[in-house]
């Protein structure tokens, strides 16, 4: 876990204070008692859990473009995909991992939890089973909106264990919806490396680059946060709709704090988006 003091990392919040009960007083106003008037309601506080600083900026950054009203509480433990990559498996000690930085960015005030880990998709169903929050999954959004869209679809991803995860979860989703599937995966080797080595821009070109040599599809979807930033330089060279996981994540989460998020009495495990 990374505290704001020895994080570079911009904006990475470590669980700040938040008023007692979603409510802040407004000074110079009071109550009929004497007591203190609430005032409006705070911003949604979204903790966005990591497992490689090489998400954070770009979820920071969206943000900051489609929900700059809501705060965010940044979790990382860079740890976890350590382990996986040397485990070869989601074990039992990642999985209580994983469920104890959920409850301590709830026990901070978060409104709901965000991950942007795509290869812990067991454990995260996990936590959605267990905690009383909405919890979003990395890619959740994301495929929502690519089946939606239909067709051929194509993962992108430049951490190898992230695709059997994201594979998995798109199957599974389109056989809750009595879909039909059509999916493809793409492996970009070199990628991450580059970008853990600050290269970000050989790391956007090997990316743009992978998928340009590829047969067509309806969608590519960049299935790690820490590949949005490849956006600009995939749509160049691909004609197709891409998504990325931190607009669908963020689209979808304001979408449903904002309307009413998921009702305990429909499903407290997974965001539901009022309609």
């Amino acid at each position: 876990m990374v505290d704001k003091k020895e994080s570079s990392i911009p904006r990475c919040i470590f669980l700040p204070a938040r008023p007692p009960e979603g409510t802040r007083s407004s000074p110079g106003n009071t109550r009929a008692d004497g007591q203190p008037a609430p005032g409006p309601e705070p911003p949604a506080s979204i903790a966005v859990i990591h497992a490689t600083r090489a998400a954070v900026v770009p979820i920071e950054e969206t943000f900051e473009r489609l929900w700059p009203e809501a705060e965010t509480i940044c979790l990382l433990d860079e740890s976890l995909s350590r382990d996986l990559a040397r485990n070869g498996d989601l074990n039992p000690a990642i999985f209580d991992r994983i469920e104890r930085l959920a409850r301590f960015g709830k026990e901070g005030g978060a409104s709901a939890i965000l991950y942007s880990c795509s290869a812990f998709g067991a454990a995260i169903e996990a936590v959605q089973a267990s905690l009383e929050l909405p919890v979003l999954k990395p890619n959740e959004a994301m495929l929502e909106e690519a089946l939606e869209t239909g067709g051929t679809i194509r993962l992108a991803a430049t951490y190898q264990p992230t695709i059997p995860s994201v594979l998995e979860e798109l199957r599974e989703m389109a056989a809750g919806r009595g879909q039909e599937v059509e999916a493809e995966s793409c492996f970009v080797a070199g990628a991450f490396d580059a970008l853990l080595a600050g290269d970000i821009e050989k790391h956007d070109t090997l990316i743009a680059e992978a998928l340009e040599g590829l047969a067509p599809c309806d969608t590519v979807l960049l299935g790690q946060f820490s590949m949005a930033r490849a956006l600009p330089a995939v749509l160049e060279r691909v004609d197709a709709r891409v998504l990325t996981s931190p607009d669908s994540a963020v689209r979808k989460l304001r979408r449903a704090l904002e309307n009413g998020a998921s009702s305990p009495q429909k499903n407290p495990r997974k965001l539901e988006v009022a309609s």
